[in-house]
């Protein structure tokens, strides 16, 4: 049986988000991912509902990364600022990485090396794009750099050259 369900009142969008947040905080992205759909739902285009409904699909990457990353990146293309749609693009395989890194499976240190990478250059090309002040972009790619440089089963596959620095 299918329930539809109840919507919430323009006047309820910021209480709503901020439980999100606090709901993500406590580690129940199920619960955060619920309310951010029904912000959406009346409110499509809420950017922070977009950012929080993003980051609760990634704290779940754990249970499925795949699914996590399809879903992730369709609410990715839903962002209207190109520096966010970067900088979001790269927490995306940041979190896809360090799933990888945890899962402990058959070739996850290549897998986990794969998405730190992509990420960096995804908080490349968002650096190249932030406002003023805003470093945040730098803070994430210093920290997939130093996880390459900490774990030495991150590696690329044997036929790829490997080319980094910290610079």
């Amino acid at each position: 049986t299918m329930f539809e369900p109840k919507p919430i009142t323009p006047e309820g969008i910021a209480a709503a988000l901020q439980k999100a947040e606090r709901y993500r905080i406590i580690n129940d992205p199920t619960s955060a991912e619920s309310i951010c759909l029904d912000v959406l739902a009346i409110s499509p285009e809420n950017q922070q509902a977009l950012v929080v409904l993003l980051l609760a699909i990634t704290d779940q990457f754990d249970t499925g990364p795949t699914e996590g990353v399809r879903r992730a990146r369709q609410v990715l293309a839903r962002l209207q600022d190109d520096y966010r749609r970067a900088y979001y693009a790269g927490i995306i395989c940041e979190r896809c990485a360090k799933a990888q890194l945890r899962s402990g499976s058959l070739r996850s240190g290549e897998m986990a090396y794969h998405w730190l990478r992509e990420a960096m250059s995804w908080y490349e090309r968002a650096e190249s794009q932030r406002p003023s002040g805003n470093d945040e972009s730098i803070l994430r790619w210093n920290t997939c750099g130093r996880l390459l440089e900490r774990y030495p089963e991150l590696q690329p596959g044997s036929d790829e050259p490997v080319t980094l620095s910290l610079e």
